[in-house]
């Protein structure tokens, strides 16, 4: 089958280092995926501008930053990502790189003003950056990187949730941001206060949802929180009370039937309230109506191959990076929000996160 016109994508992956079949990080282009930057495991990507992030999801995990011209990826600099298994990166309003990571349960901001005055400096001193893994690689001074260790948290499932794990971070309209722990059956609310070449993470509290649901990602409508229980596999609206506590106001399964080995993934809210959730182990892709308030489920739809790790919607389809298919389905979207049947797969090694550009 081949692809309908589609955006340029960028794709993380899983190399061999993590069990998976790619060299780096994807670009897609007319259907096609190549390598634009060989790196380990760069299973999420961030893009901001002409600037592309990659967390490298390893025991003493980093991320590297690139400078994108047209499809290249012309990589500037490093920094550590404070933590084993980062599983996760974003660009904070605050002018932070935000990076979650899983393993250890840290939550690490980068200074975006001095990683990118080091690297500049670099530049101007030897006219250019080397590629990736050389050695001369630019590496963000400690001062420029904070490190937060979530508190020590179990839950009540028993080999998910031995401790802490941070797996996404999302900023809130109060100008600070959430991290979302998997293991501790938390929401935990920080503040970036950037100096001129420091960056530090104040913690302004600590929100707590029902033990065993594994809060994965999360995503904004309305004023309300949607969070994705990888663990309960169920949706769950939050609304900031009166005190600023997130409490939640809706919860919606995403399925029949025992929970077992189906994860709830990836999350996003369009303009009209609806809800898509990836479910792994059954294979589907979830959509819930949130427009009047409330939560209630619409439909499902199989994603269109095996384990789906995360999606991108772009107009008239959702993109599905199944992880265990090595290739992105592309699923036409229909009135009411619910996927078809795939009209297309592209092949990419162990895709697991789809950014369109």
């Amino acid at each position: 089958m081949s692809a309908p016109a589609l955006p340029t994508l960028l794709v993380g992956s899983y190399t061999a280092t993590g069990g998976g079949t790619a060299t780096g990080i994807s670009v897609v282009e007319d259907g096609v995926a190549s390598t634009v930057a060989v790196l380990d495991d760069p299973s999420f990507l961030a893009v901001s501008g002409d600037r592309v992030y990659a967390v490298s999801e390893l025991a003493d995990g980093s991320v590297s930053a690139f400078r994108r011209r047209g499809t290249a990826l012309e990589h500037l600099w490093d920094a550590p990502s404070g933590g084993d298994a980062p599983c996760h990166v974003r660009v904070d309003p605050s002018g932070a790189l935000v990076v979650t990571n899983y393993v250890s349960g840290t939550v690490t901001a980068v200074s975006l003003a001095a990683a990118e005055s080091l690297a500049a400096s670099v530049l101007a001193s030897d006219g250019v950056v080397g590629a990736h893994g050389a050695g001369d690689s630019v590496v963000v001074p400690e001062s420029a990187v904070d490190t937060a260790v979530l508190p020590d948290a179990t839950g009540p499932v028993e080999d998910r949730q031995e401790g802490p794990h941070a797996h996404q971070s999302i900023a809130t309209p109060d100008g600070t941001l959430l991290v979302a722990d998997l293991g501790g059956d938390a929401l935990h609310e920080y503040r970036v206060d950037l100096g001129p070449e420091s960056v530090a993470l104040e913690v302004v509290r600590v929100h707590h949802v029902e033990p065993g649901v594994g809060p994965r990602h999360m995503a904004w409508y309305d004023g309300d929180l949607f969070v994705a229980g990888e663990l309960d596999g169920r949706v769950h609206r939050l609304r900031r009370d009166e005190s600023g506590a997130f409490r939640v106001v809706a919860s919606a399964p995403t399925f029949d039937g025992p929970v077992g080995e189906s994860l709830l993934s990836h999350i996003e809210v369009d303009e009209d309230g609806r809800v898509v959730v990836a479910v792994r182990g059954r294979d589907v892709i979830v959509v819930l109506d949130a427009a009047d308030g409330g939560l209630t489920l619409v439909g499902s739809a199989p994603c269109g191959g095996v384990w789906p790790r995360h999606f991108a919607r772009v107009p008239g389809y959702v993109l599905v990076a199944n992880q265990m298919s090595d290739a992105i389905a592309v699923l036409p979207v229909g009135d009411d929000g619910v996927p078809g049947e795939a009209v297309a797969q592209i092949p990419v090694g162990t895709p697991t996160c789809i950014v369109p550009l």
